[in-house]
């Protein structure tokens, strides 16, 4: 068996809406646990767990709690991003809907830990569902007195909000939504200082995905210890994916750290609708790379991935058969992150519109060798130029394809040379 459920055990076994099927199924009592530890061994736990951020970036869980906790004011912020705007990610929101109670014990968690007074779970404005889940959620909370004041008799003050955005993929980015939430534009700013010293109105604040949120629980309840055996080495744990494109079963899938894309795809999907061939797969969503179908076999592990230049991303896997062009796609790509960009810096506003004009040619079978060679420098500017992580990830697949996939773009070259 591929799948290996941790958090997503409950989903599709209880009603989100509520709180009593959630405590039936041991909700709640690792908040309780957490409470009788002291706030040191709750970080001790998830540095032992070597639990890495599942919204993208894999940054250590554990560093940003210890940086928020080590901060000295009278308020501190917690915040759950689930903005997911990412094309091919819909995992967040099937833990929102189906286990939103989850996430809102993984939140208290960390309050706790790190000191944290006021919490705000930030949704993407399409997240209607979630949004008005995640308000119901957080009231049966309230009423049981697992938020507010002295939660269960500790003095330990702690309750949360939801905000939700404007569909903005940018917002995606911690400092961009800490702008959207105290009511400015939706640009990111210039690094430091990070958010756990100076983040919303100035005060330390800790970002931290669904998923990752949704995670600590289990670690309180097996331990820090027990959960780093699963997966591998630099990679501990699950992950939950979101499998979607020319694929027999779409849905999102529970796996630990390890297994291989071609067992998700074959072994969880189904295969390919049709037995037709598979072209090539894109990962992480649309920011992420593009690979051909012999690198299948590949792991999927934090520490693989970045071999070549990505991470492991959120979690997509977007299966593309053969009867697809990888210029469509890359154009596709390219022309979302132009209309997403913030345009705050000149690498990325400016960058997208050249990069999508250079794909146009190689469509229009107009491009030459130079054009190889620009679109490659180009996108590598972009890549190391741009403040945030959506002009530093936009054109991973650019790069990726132009490493896998070169092939492609000299049959599209006019040279005088081509027979």
């Amino acid at each position: 068996m591929i799948e290996r459920k941790l958090i997503s055990k409950r989903c599709g076994k209880i009603n989100p809406l509520s709180i009593d099927e959630y405590i039936a199924l041991n909700g709640y009592e690792n908040l309780k646990k957490a409470l009788h530890m002291e706030r040191t061994e709750i970080i001790e736990e998830v540095q032992k767990a070597y639990l890495r951020g599942r919204g993208g970036a894999g940054f250590p869980t554990a560093i940003k709690m210890m940086g928020l906790a080590k901060e000295v004011s009278k308020d501190k912020y917690i915040i759950c991003n689930a903005d997911e705007g990412e094309p091919g990610n819909f995992k967040d929101r099937y833990l929102l809907e189906n286990d939103p109670h989850q996430v809102i014990e993984g939140m208290i968690i960390v309050a706790y830990a790190t000191g944290g007074t006021h919490g705000i779970v930030y949704v993407r404005g399409e997240y209607q569902k979630s949004i008005s889940l995640l308000k119901w959620t957080i009231d049966e909370a309230r009423k049981k007195g697992f938020l507010g004041q002295s939660i269960l008799g500790k003095d330990f003050h702690f309750d949360i909000e939801v905000r939700s955005g404007a569909g903005s993929y940018v917002c995606g980015e911690e400092f961009a939504l800490i702008e959207s939430i105290e009511g400015h534009p939706g640009r990111t700013r210039v690094k430091p200082p990070f958010p756990t010293h100076q983040g919303l109105f100035g005060k330390p604040t800790l970002i931290n995905n669904v998923e990752t949120f949704s995670t600590i629980p289990t670690i309180i309840d097996i331990t820090g210890k027990e959960f780093a055996k699963i997966g591998t080495p630099s990679s501990t744990g699950t992950k939950l994916l979101s499998l979607s494109g020319n694929i027999k079963n779409k849905g999102v899938y529970e796996v630990p750290y390890g297994v291989t894309i071609r067992d998700v795809i074959f072994g969880l999907g189904g295969g390919v609708e049709d037995q037709r061939k598979i072209k090539m797969v894109q990962l992480g969503g649309a920011c992420g790379p593009i690979i051909p179908e012999y690198m299948l076999d590949m792991m999927i592990d934090f520490e693989r991935f970045e071999e070549f230049e990505s991470k492991t991303g959120a979690g997509a896997i977007i299966v593309i058969d053969e009867r697809f062009d990888v210029f469509t796609i890359l154009l596709k790509t390219i022309r979302f992150f132009q209309h997403e960009s913030c345009g705050k810096c000149t690498p990325c506003r400016e960058g997208h519109i050249q990069l999508g004009n250079l794909i146009e040619k190689f469509i229009e079978r107009k491009a030459t060798m130079q054009d190889i060679a620009s679109l490659e420098s180009l996108a590598r500017v972009i890549h190391q130029a741009s403040l945030c992580g959506l002009g530093q990830t936009s054109p991973t697949a650019i790069i990726a394809s132009l490493r896998y996939f070169r092939d492609d773009y000299i049959d599209r070259v006019e040279h005088p040379f081509k027979v």
